[in-house]
């Protein structure tokens, strides 16, 4: 784990906005930061990171493929219908942060990694599921998150300290310690996955439970040493794990972890605590690349809201981004 100082967040972002030579637009910066809509959240995006005409976040990626098989225990949940007896294959996009695609794999701002997910049930049916590599979220709500997007907009080469990214972590200690905390991996697949956002899962029987996802990897986690991240190549993840998917399958074991009683439900940047239950949902065996061409990677849509009967988005942050997911995918056109 390495942990990285107030002015070292500041360099952060300004090495982000160093790359992108990005301006702030005056008359998008007056907008009201709390009536976020979907396209203000896209827009704030692009506005920390640019407009590229790819992803507005986790824009470097990579796609493979494989199969998900359910494991008994997740029929007593839900009816969804990838998570009962039958397999189905799965599409798999590991990715970095930030909505720069070529922003390097040991740059500190690529933390965290996304792990987005496909379904594909033999009827054609499909389903989503879109998590990454920290337990958290640095914001409780979408209009929060808009505001830190903008302050990092704002903090660009030359603003007096302390800039507004400055400021709004100085009186957001969470966000703070989302950017403060992060690991450094060997490999995507040496690091577990967590679904921030609660879903609600209604079993057969109507019995309900609120669940977050969580992917433990079968290899361990695995992280670097800080004096080992900066001796890294600019696409080390890529080139490990194209190296790791030629020798073999790697696996996760996909959980829901249950809350209880007092756990928040609407706020995905407190993580409830590990003694929490966990149901193991099934394994996704990830098998061999896939195409990974220009079209391939704009046409693949993983969309929290893509969800079956069975289960409802529980937490109020995903009525905002399941919008804001078609409006970034007809811009990457």
């Amino acid at each position: 784990m390495y942990q990285l100082t107030l002015n070292k967040i500041a360099g952060r972002v300004l090495f982000i906005l160093s790359i992108l030579s990005v301006s702030f637009k005056d008359s998008f910066a007056q907008q009201d930061p709390g009536k976020a809509s979907p396209a203000d959240m896209v827009d704030a995006l692009h506005s920390a990171f640019g407009d590229h005409h790819s992803r507005a976040v986790h824009a470097k990626g990579i796609i493979l493929e494989g199969t998900f098989k359910p494991a008994k225990e997740a029929s007593q949940l839900t009816t969804a219908f990838h998570l009962q007896k039958e397999s189905s294959k799965v599409m798999v996009r590991f990715s970095d942060f930030t909505g720069i695609p070529d922003i390097p794999d040991n740059a500190g701002a690529a933390n965290p990694r996304g792990l987005g997910i496909r379904f594909t049930m033999p009827d054609g049916k499909t389903t989503d599921i879109v998590s990454h590599s920290f337990n958290g979220f640095p914001t409780a709500t979408t209009d929060e998150f808009r505001e830190l997007l903008l302050a990092i907009g704002k903090s660009g080469p030359g603003v007096a300290s302390p800039t507004p990214v400055e400021q709004f972590l100085g009186s957001h200690p969470i966000a703070k310690t989302f950017l403060t905390t992060q690991h450094m991996p060997v490999s995507y697949a040496t690091t577990n996955y967590f679904g921030v956002n609660s879903f609600k899962f209604t079993n057969s029987h109507g019995q309900s439970h609120f669940i977050r996802y969580r992917f433990v990897t079968e290899d361990g986690e695995k992280f670097l040493a800080p004096d080992q991240i900066a001796k890294e190549d600019k696409d080390f993840l890529i080139t490990e794990i194209k190296s790791r998917i030629s020798k073999g399958p790697f696996k996760f074991k996909v959980y829901a972890q249950v809350a209880e009683d007092g756990d928040q439900i609407d706020n995905p940047s407190i993580a409830w605590p590990e003694e929490r239950k966990l149901v193991l949902l099934g394994e996704i065996t990830v098998m061999k690349l896939g195409d990974n061409t220009e079209v391939q990677d704009k046409a693949l849509t993983i969309n929290p809201g893509n969800i079956p009967e069975g289960i409802e988005i529980a937490d109020p942050m995903l009525a905002i981004r399941t919008k804001a997911y078609p409006i970034s995918v007809k811009e990457r056109q």
